[in-house]
């Protein structure tokens, strides 16, 4: 291994490094830095803060409409005519209590899940928070580590670091002493240090894998679609209050104080306020039971884009498989010496001080021999299929050594490959020992190399994983088995875990996305596979219109990951897999996906249901003021009415709809979807409504006959409503039943307890006017169905 000091200043044309230890800072010296402020102070946050979300959930738009009409309520109308107003903040409030929660969720869940990179002090490797680096920290790192600040290389031992994810440049960087090292780099083969030279918000790389990784509320399918169809809603509010503040104020020349109430009450049910609260309630509530499940969500619309998922590329080690491996047999070939087979393995395990899991397994099945001293190592890497050393030996004689793939280091027609076969066909990763005639830094190094033994390795299923497979063939999500290993040996232990389907060798796809594409397709299980091609198979798929999750632990996984639409790391992965995964595993367990799954469908399909209650509401209430505009009648609704309507038929039924259990796919095109209900749902009960308002004007004449009408009206938009309400919560389980049936009894309650009548201002004058307003409501309640059903038949998908 070579380095050069620790604390060197470089020019950046030629280095010349200064003297400074390589052991790194003494205690004085940090705590020196740390009052200067040179220290990595950029936060990591998993969340926004608390008078972010404040601000979020109380300074919107809406709000803000909602309030001014409220506080006119306050002093130009009864007290019931100004519940809306406290409706508005109970929703604003539990908005604001359950982000809370969800966000100290994840910030503990963060905590937890924090890597923490070693740094030398005091002359001894110490594990700190990544905050705590100061700046001349000399920073160890190994495969699968992300370099946390800007820094220059100090030491180098076939390190080798990806830098794609910052320049696009996919060959991985040799990196020796005195080479820059970037923030958000991280290493793929080898090992070394790295003095810190940028840290906190000076490393400019660092700054965009904060925001890059920073948990946030916005970019989802469904948020976008929400927010559009709130734009919509606007620009249909503005003239459409104009014109009805017009006509209540000045054309019908009513009492001020009755012409304002309602006024308010045709403008107040167009917002549909609850809509943001629901789905900010229910994100929440989807990120604190995925935390009680160890699963940490970095990105919050990682929830939904799994629950869209119908592709999920799996790495079979660590995923489907256990880390660890254990040495089951050594089949000699050539006539090998079996003790000398057994030294040169643990003189191989020795030599890599981080060895990978298979050689974790070989050092713990064959100890290191006495007198072999390790001249040269090539470690391990993704892309090669195999490592190296070379040694000088007990005695004397030196030699130098391969281990890795037999099918990468071996001619097709070696017949050591047809026993490689045979025992991937068990579900057995084979590795061959081979001795190599050319030097280690030989680009044909794997050229004419003498294979001497082949190590045979089990590998530790998951008990997890036969029933997660089972899952998603159920939920009818593709899975796709993408592994470096040999394609043979992944397809057998695919096989144990009952997934069927063509196994592929990977090095015989073809390079053209299209054809790829079609491959992927065609085949299940993929092995052979280089980091690279897992990108690019990734690619392929999305190509083809899937939408493609990507599960991984490894180094050679973090290409993949990051291009897919959702990347999911075991807690035990390399620190760059965590990184650039939307989702981490904290407890390991592959089984916790179909929580992550059932969660986003969950979310997005009630998010979906309830939508269409809420902008019912508002079609109708748009179209019942325009319609009031034009035939130039009193608003039929005070502001009462509506509030106790939207409470019944739309508040509390969307609250328990949007936290039931939802296992259907969520489907694009959130907002042509909802509007293809919201509109023809709203003109039925708009127009229903309004004739029914027409005939009992005609109907009811003298004092109080505007009550009468008013409470026909109401009668009438009530049935339709939770006919609404009737069809969205299908299909019927006991509770629905029961909240669908505990809304019209509540509703009953109000039309025959005296005070509640007087209260609400809702009181049924004679019997022909009620029972035509209900017949009216039936009607309309046919169409709907048949009219929903024709539009299900059509849209079917």
């Amino acid at each position: 291994m070579t380095h050069i000091d620790a604390g060197a200043e470089l020019d950046p044309v030629h280095p010349v490094p200064l003297p400074v230890s390589v052991h790194g800072l003494s205690t004085a010296e940090v705590a020196e830095r740390t009052a200067r402020g040179e220290v990595n102070d950029v936060p990591v946050r998993s969340s926004r803060s608390l008078p972010e979300i404040v601000r979020a959930n109380v300074f919107t738009r809406f709000n803000a409409i909602i309030g001014v009409l409220w506080l006119i309520m306050l002093f130009v109308a009864p007290f019931q005519d100004s519940l809306f107003g406290y409706v508005i903040l109970a929703n604003t409030g539990i908005g604001i209590v359950q982000e809370w929660r969800a966000k100290k969720t994840l910030d503990s869940l963060a905590v937890i899940g924090e890597a923490k990179p070693t740094v030398r002090r005091d002359g001894a490797a110490t594990a700190v928070s990544t905050s705590a680096i100061v700046l001349d920290d000399v920073i160890e790192i190994g495969p699968g580590d992300k370099a946390v600040v800007d820094g220059v290389c100090v030491e180098a031992d076939g390190l080798e670091i990806d830098e794609s994810l910052l320049t696009g440049e996919a060959d991985p960087v040799v990196k020796r002493p005195g080479d820059p090292v970037m923030s958000g780099s991280f290493v793929v083969a080898g090992g070394g240090a790295f003095r810190a030279t940028k840290v906190g918000r000076a490393a400019y790389a660092a700054q965009l894998a904060e925001e890059a990784s920073r948990f946030t509320l916005v970019h989802s399918e469904l948020r976008t679609g929400i927010s559009t169809i709130l734009k919509y809603v606007t620009w249909m509010m503005i003239p459409t209050a104009i014109g009805l503040i017009i006509s209540q104020l000045v054309v019908k020349q009513h009492a001020f104080k009755d012409s304002v109430a309602r006024t308010v009450g045709g403008i107040v049910p167009m917002v549909p306020e609850g809509l943001v609260l629901l789905t900010s309630v229910a994100f929440a509530i989807g990120v604190i039971r995925l935390g009680r499940k160890q699963c940490l969500v970095q990105e919050l619309p990682a929830i939904e884009g799994l629950a869209r998922v119908d592709t999920v590329c799996l790495d079979k080690t660590g995923t489907l498989t256990e880390g660890g491996m254990d040495v089951t047999d050594l089949r000699l070939l050539d006539g090998a010496d079996e003790p000398y087979v057994r030294a040169v393995l643990g003189a191989l395990g020795e030599s890599d001080p981080r060895p990978n899991a298979s050689l974790k397994a070989v050092v713990d099945a064959y100890p290191a021999p006495d007198g072999w001293r390790c001249t040269e190592s090539l470690p391990f890497s993704s892309a090669r299929k195999y490592s190296g050393a070379g040694f000088s030996e007990s005695d004397g004689d030196t030699s130098t050594w391969l281990l890795g793939a037999p099918d990468v280091l071996l001619a097709d027609d070696d017949p050591a490959l047809t026993e490689t076969g045979r025992l991937n066909e068990q579900g057995l990763r084979v590795l061959l020992l081979a001795r190599a005639v050319r030097d280690l830094d030989d680009p044909e190094v794997a050229r004419g190399v003498r294979p001497t033994a082949l190590v045979v390795l089990e590998q530790r299923l998951r008990p997890d994983a036969a029933d997660t497979l089972r899952y998603f063939a159920d939920q009818d999500v593709h899975a796709k088995v993408i592994s470096g290993d040999n394609a043979v040996s992944v397809g057998a232990v695919a096989g144990k875990l009952g997934l069927s389907g063509t196994t592929v060798d990977a090095r015989h796809l073809p390079a053209e996305r299209g054809e790829m594409a079609a491959a992927l397709d065609e085949g299940t299980v993929f092995g052979r596979v280089t980091p690279q091609q897992k990108r690019d198979m990734v690619g392929a798929l999305q190509s083809r219109g899937h939408t493609v999750a990507m599960t991984g632990d490894g180094v050679n996984d973090v290409l993949a990951l990051k291009d897919a639409d959702i990347g999911v790391s075991m807690g035990s992965g390399s620190e760059a897999t965590r990184a650039v995964a939307q989702i981490v595993l904290l407890d390991n367990s592959f089984a916790t996906l179909p929580s992550v799954v059932a969660e986003g469908r969950r979310v997005i399909g009630n998010i979906t249901r309830v939508a269409t209650l809420f902008l019912v509401k508002t079609v109708y209430s748009v179209l019942l003021a325009i319609l009031v505009v034009c035939w130039q009648v009193e608003y039929p609704f005070l502001p009462r009415h509506l509030t106790l309507l939207s409470t019944l038929t739309i508040g509390v039924p969307a609250f328990f709809l949007a936290l039931a259990p939802n296992k259907e796919r969520a489907k694009p095109h959130f907002v042509r979807r909802v509007m293809r209900y919201s509109i023809p749902g709203g003109v039925i009960a708009g127009v229903a409504t309004f004739v029914t308002y027409l005939i009992a004007r005609h109907h009811y004449t003298g004092s109080g006959s505007l009550g009468a009408e008013t409470s026909a009206a109401t009668l009438t938009l009530f049935l339709i409503s939770m006919w609404v309400l009737a069809i969205v919560a299908r299909p019927y389980t006991w509770w629905k039943v029961v909240l669908v049936a505990s809304m019209g009894a509540a509703f009953v309650v109000v039309l025959i307890v005296p005070w509640l009548q007087h209260f609400f201002a809702l009181k049924l004058v004679g019997v022909t006017m009620p029972w035509l307003a209900v017949a009216i409501a039936a009607v309309a309640a046919v169409v709907l169905e048949v009219l929903w059903r024709g539009i299900d038949r059509r849209f079917a998908v």
